[in-house]
């Protein structure tokens, strides 16, 4: 590495341990904390509406499989156009304004009256949830010093966890309510109360990121030595409460930090531009897609693709199905059935219904909460045994889980193995990206990152499409379908 990028990473890495660890960071990990749970709420917040909003909305499951998709497809679309924007105009400004646009576009999707309004709008909502999605951990990592860094981001898998049990305990809360106002123009009802209950909390988090600095590592990358030392000195304030003048840090280098390109090149950037940004953009690419890191791109995309394909598909059809099944439990009690013949049942009862029982939303807490022993798993045994096992033994159970579901006789067991899929499918999903870290040098890692989820999103958009499409045609098809792209 080139001598004067590694010169100002230690000074940079100095200044930052001697602003200290308190006050700020806490505050900041609360930010990031609580925006993650949000946006994991705001990614799956379609799933719980669909049994409720059919009705509404005139549904098939073929337009139910279609929603579903739709923050996978924004999502597609607006990762690497957030990242390329935060490379030039920084970290805080496109958090800010991505995680506020969501829930802004949230909001109105709760009031939209009409199903293809509503599509655009969860499209726009899936585009601006990229951009908070994508630099939480790199906005949050920037500002801890290095001692700190690693647990303190370890730790935002727990809020990320705390969000998909969250959500089904609001759910809970607000959609079986009993209030419905519907005009000649006008109609709303518990699920659109429950939309505005998980979009209000992201509008908050923008206001309250404005009040935050901008990272002093991206004003380092552009040259602005002197905003990144007016940074630090408010860390160092916030954290312990002397005047800044006591900071012991009184310069910084001007000249911003050379940036090592893809052939190892040095090339000196004092400042960022859309122009530069988007040569190291493909140069990245290219690079990833030639010689040794060919095989490992490959690999890695379309491990991605099938098993994002298999967990979103599966996890936002979870609700659906569990509705499905309490339905057909409540006109047939004590008969065993199929979920293809639930299925068959519940496309053949005439009419609508938009209420939706509780034990639905009880299922899908009890299949968030079956994530935490893995959780804990990782990272107690992930360097004695390896991302290569977890990642293998994780994919085989999943995949023996969901051949198992085509056999399930019963909602208990229908419970069971989706419970033994979210576990172990979640569990192998971060796992591989945390392969990546071996996988890939330090230069493109984040654009291996990048192009991984945007394959995996490719994949939970195909699998929805494809889901919805099947599951009342040949209910087997997609059941096979996933299980063989797990395998």
């Amino acid at each position: 590495m080139n001598a004067d990028l590694k010169q100002s990473n230690l000074e940079l890495e100095n200044a930052l341990t001697e602003a200290g660890f308190g006050k700020f960071h806490l505050l900041l990990f609360l930010l990031i904390g609580i925006g993650y749970s949000c946006i994991a709420m705001e990614m799956t917040v379609i799933s719980f509406i669909i049994p409720s909003a059919k009705c509404d909305f005139d549904m098939s499951s073929s337009d139910a499989g279609f929603l579903n998709a739709l923050p996978s497809i924004g999502i597609v679309f607006g990762s690497f156009f957030w990242g390329a924007l935060a490379d030039v105009v920084g970290r805080k400004w496109v958090y800010t304004v991505s995680i506020f646009l969501a829930g802004f576009t949230s909001l109105l999707s709760s009031v939209s009256q009409y199903f293809t309004l509503f599509v655009f709008l969860r499209t726009v909502n899936g585009f601006c949830l990229a951009g908070a999605l994508g630099l939480s951990l790199p906005y949050l990592g920037e500002f801890q010093p290095m001692k700190y860094r690693e647990k303190v981001l370890c730790f935002m898998e727990s809020w990320w966890t705390a969000g998909i049990i969250g959500l089904p305990c609001i759910a809970w809360l607000v959609i079986p309510l009993k209030f419905r106002y519907e005009s000649l123009y006008f109609i709303y009802s518990s699920w659109n109360a429950f939309i505005a209950c998980t979009a209000t909390p992201l509008m908050m988090l923008g206001v309250w990121a404005y009040t935050f600095p901008e990272s002093p590592k991206f004003l380092m990358e552009a040259g602005d030595a002197e905003r990144a030392l007016e940074v630090l000195r408010y860390m160092y304030t916030k954290n312990t409460g002397n005047h800044y003048i006591q900071y012991a840090i009184q310069s910084l280098g001007d000249k911003g930090i050379s940036i090592i390109g893809v052939n190892n090149n040095t090339v000196n950037r004092p400042k960022k531009t859309l122009k530069s940004t988007l040569a190291n953009f493909k140069a990245q690419v290219k690079f990833l897609f030639q010689g040794q890191h060919l095989k490992s791109t490959l690999l890695i995309c379309f491990i991605s693709y099938c098993l994002l394909a298999a967990y979103y598909t599966l996890m936002m059809w979870f609700p659906e199905l569990f509705s499905r099944f309490e339905h057909f439990e409540s006109l047939h009690p004590n008969m065993s059935t199929s979920v293809c013949e639930v299925s068959k049942v519940f496309l053949s009862e005439p009419g609508c219904t938009s209420e939706v029982n509780s034990q639905v939303f009880k299922n899908t807490l009890i299949i968030g909460l079956a994530c935490i022993p893995t959780s804990l798993w990782l990272p107690l045994c992930v360097k004695r045994l390896g991302p290569k096992f977890f990642i293998i033994t994780c994919v085989i159970v999943a995949a023996i889980v969901t051949a198992g579901m085509y056999f399930v006789q019963n909602s208990i067991q229908n419970l069971i193995l989706s419970g033994i899929f979210e576990a172990f499918s979640s569990l192998a999903v971060v796992t591989l990206y945390c392969a990546l870290v071996d996988l890939f040098p330090t230069n493109v890692r984040t654009m291996a990152s990048g192009l991984s989820l945007c394959f995996g999103r490719m994949g939970a958009l195909t699998g929805n499409l494809v889901f919805g499409y099947l599951i009342d045609l040949n209910c087997a098809i997609p059941i096979v379908m996933i299980s063989a792209c797990l395998f």
